[in-house]
């Protein structure tokens, strides 16, 4: 399979620069799979695990939030709010703070806004702890 070069920014710096054979990660239009020689693209990221096919054949899994997806000339940059490696998953972090949003969310009084907030605290707990258990 061809390769492209793939980077991954975020705001602590560059977690990735290297070629990819795919990348495969949720938009808010659904899940998208890039490969070598794709077609230009920009794309807003939603909430999911992002899989990479690393050049040497083995598989790579993030938690990625958020952000940006280009696709430029056989570049691919992605640039997520929030992106974390597998292995550097903090999984009783995320436990708690599932829980913690699930308690939040039994609260009957709370405003349509605070109920998305805890949704959305939920949902980015349940991706690190997919991504994780992966």
């Amino acid at each position: 399979m061809s390769s492209f070069h793939l980077q991954v920014v975020t705001m602590d710096g560059l977690a990735y620069d290297g070629e990819a054979q795919k990348i495969m990660l949720r938009t808010v239009d659904g899940d998208v799979a890039i490969l070598a020689r794709h077609i230009n693209y920009c794309t807003a990221i939603g909430m999911g695990t992002a899989h990479i096919l690393m050049e040497d054949g083995k598989e790579r899994k993030a938690a990625c939030i958020g952000g940006m997806l280009s696709v430029m000339d056989n570049v691919c940059r992605v640039i997520p709010t929030t992106w974390e490696w597998q292995e550097d998953i903090d999984v009783s972090r995320a436990e708690a703070a599932k829980k913690k949003a699930e308690e939040r969310l039994k609260d009957t009084t709370l405003s349509p806004a605070a109920i998305a907030r805890a949704e959305a605290k939920l949902y980015r707990a349940l991706v690190r702890i997919g991504t994780a258990q992966k």
